[in-house]
């Protein structure tokens, strides 16, 4: 599989072990400030998980702060969320306008007029107890005709506009599907607040101004604009770029990546859904940056993040109007500076989303960086002790994951053979970590990929990235040539054949929401 599972630790047996903890010591009030997405996430998985502890959860949403995106997309993780809340996964795709996610469909990055896929799911079959890529590799050095459609069922169909869920009681590439989804970011939330709501979670609409700090640092109280406070014994910081907790407060700290990510705004808004849905987002690299659209059951969500040192405000909101028509709604246009706060754990405050730090959409990791920081500090959730060790423990896993997937996003950019505009050439050029540098050489040396136990990205998405880029390795793994060229060649061509007849016996993407789409044209459902 491309993607690690995303799903949570032992957190759900932490509670369960040792002697009872004394009242004196248990975190009894924990306040959330700021909703939309992460503030909601975050919200369902605490109450979800804290049932019967007596621990009153608030979130504090501001009126006039809007959820930030237009569309969201989301990588397998999500659905291990769904399920873990016991949210039924058909009702939250009817009412967040959810369509379904097989990979991310990348055009003009290598070179232009250049397209390739990162899918979900599996690609081929382990042989000789080798990842498939290395027999992919041999295949090359022995002059097969390889087509990529033919070993990944979520490829071939994502190009077919079809879907279909796994089967896990099937043998051949079926069994192998994984699958995310595009949703409508504010439908999210609203759903999200309705779930955490129902198990108890109190919502305050106040604006935060500030909050007092005790004797020894951590925080005490918020103070809002209408002079009413809240007193709270944890704190969780979503309120976005902003950081009011943790940066305006706590004075963190930030570690800015705009020399490896330089990629500073993005101009985004919807438009009308005109063609069929495909399964999948689509990435176009465009002269300063690149442009996302992401399909959901009524509308299309677009956007171009793009690096203000090559390209003005005004010209991105042209090429994206030229690239997709009329806006249904004004356009937003983002500022962001590419980074991590240097710690995501500060005292009695955790900063989740924006808040902890931004590493552009392009792999969709946002959601997915909200719900593991949630996963992680109820795998460290601390009493009112806040041990140093704990949060430290937390802050390092943490930074070490979206370190990882810093590198990740950045080799996209840094393999490019583009050389047509500055901004394609400043990518080609810049100077990497070493941490990326060490990888590349590795694969462009042996076709092996090292990936390090827990990283959201395993070394079948490294793969897909290096194989799109045009990274061709010297030599292929000496392992293979146990299995004969003879062999190879009908364990390749059964693989298609299964393949091909999976993604024939398949429906279209958009068969998933006739039904909601003809209610919607009839008038008894209205478009949200």
């Amino acid at each position: 599989m491309p993607l690690s599972s995303g799903t949570p630790g032992s957190f759900a047996r932490s509670f369960e072990v040792g002697a009872p903890m004394s009242d004196s010591l248990k975190i009894k009030r924990i306040a959330i400030v700021g909703g939309g997405t992460a503030g909601w996430m975050a919200a369902s998985l605490l109450a979800r998980s804290l049932p019967g502890s007596g621990c009153a959860i608030t979130v504090i949403e501001s009126p006039d702060v809007g959820t930030i995106g237009v569309g969201e997309a989301t990588i397998p993780p999500i659905i291990d969320l769904l399920r873990l809340l016991n949210i039924n996964e058909a009702d939250f795709v009817q009412h967040t306008g959810s369509t379904y996610k097989l990979g991310i469909k990348f055009t003009d990055w290598a070179r232009l007029g250049h397209t390739y896929w990162h899918p979900f799911g599996s690609f081929g079959t382990m042989i000789n107890l080798r990842p498939f890529f290395h027999a992919w590799h041999k295949a090359r050095a022995d002059g097969l005709s390889l087509c990529f459609d033919d070993y990944s069922l979520c490829a071939s169909l994502g190009d077919q506009h079809k879907f279909r869920f796994p089967d896990v009681n099937a043998q051949g590439p079926e069994a192998g599907l994984r699958y995310a989804l595009h949703f409508d970011a504010g439908l999210v939330a609203k759903y999200l607040r309705a779930y955490s709501e129902r198990l108890g979670v109190c919502r305050l609409e106040r604006h935060v101004l500030d909050a007092t700090r005790r004797a020894d640092g951590a925080l005490d109280e918020l103070i809002f604009s209408d002079g009413s406070r809240l007193a709270s014994d944890l704190f969780v910081d979503c309120s976005g770029f902003r950081g009011v907790l943790i940066e305006q407060v706590l004075k963190t700290g930030y570690h800015d990546w705009s020399a490896v990510l330089p990629c500073d705004r993005a101009v985004a808004y919807p438009c009308e859904l005109t063609t069929a849905r495909p399964p999948y987002t689509q990435a176009y690299a465009r002269p300063a940056g690149w442009r996302w659209r992401i399909p959901l059951q009524h509308r299309v969500g677009n956007g171009y993040v793009y690096s203000s040192a090559h390209l003005e405000d005004g010209a991105a909101l042209d090429d994206l109007q030229a690239a997709v028509g009329k806006p249904l709604a004004d356009p937003r246009l983002l500022r962001f500076v590419t980074g991590r706060r240097r710690l995501f754990w500060n005292r009695n405050c955790v900063a989740l989303g924006l808040a902890s730090g931004f590493i552009e959409p392009l792999e969709s990791t946002s959601i997915h960086l909200v719900m593991s920081g949630v996963y992680k500090l109820l795998e460290h959730f601390p009493d009112l002790s806040f041990a140093q060790s704990n949060i430290d423990s937390y802050n390092a896993e943490l930074i070490n994951e979206m370190e990882r997937i810093r590198d990740f996003i950045v080799m996209h950019y840094s393999l490019t053979e583009r050389s047509d505009t500055p901004f394609w050439d400043y990518c080609r050029n810049m100077k990497l970590p070493d941490s990326l540098i060490e990888r590349i050489e590795l694969y462009r040396q042996t076709g092996r990929i090292r990936t390090k136990a827990g990283e959201l990205f395993n070394d079948l998405s490294w793969f897909y990235i290096f194989e799109g880029m045009g990274v061709r390795p010297a030599s292929y793994d000496p392992l293979m040539d146990v299995v004969p060229s003879a062999e190879l060649r009908e364990i390749f061509d059964k693989i298609a054949q299964l393949t091909r007849s999976a993604a024939k016996q398949s429906a279209s993407h958009d068969s998933q929401f006739a039904a909601r789409a003809a209610a919607m044209m009839a008038g008894r459902i209205a478009s949200a």
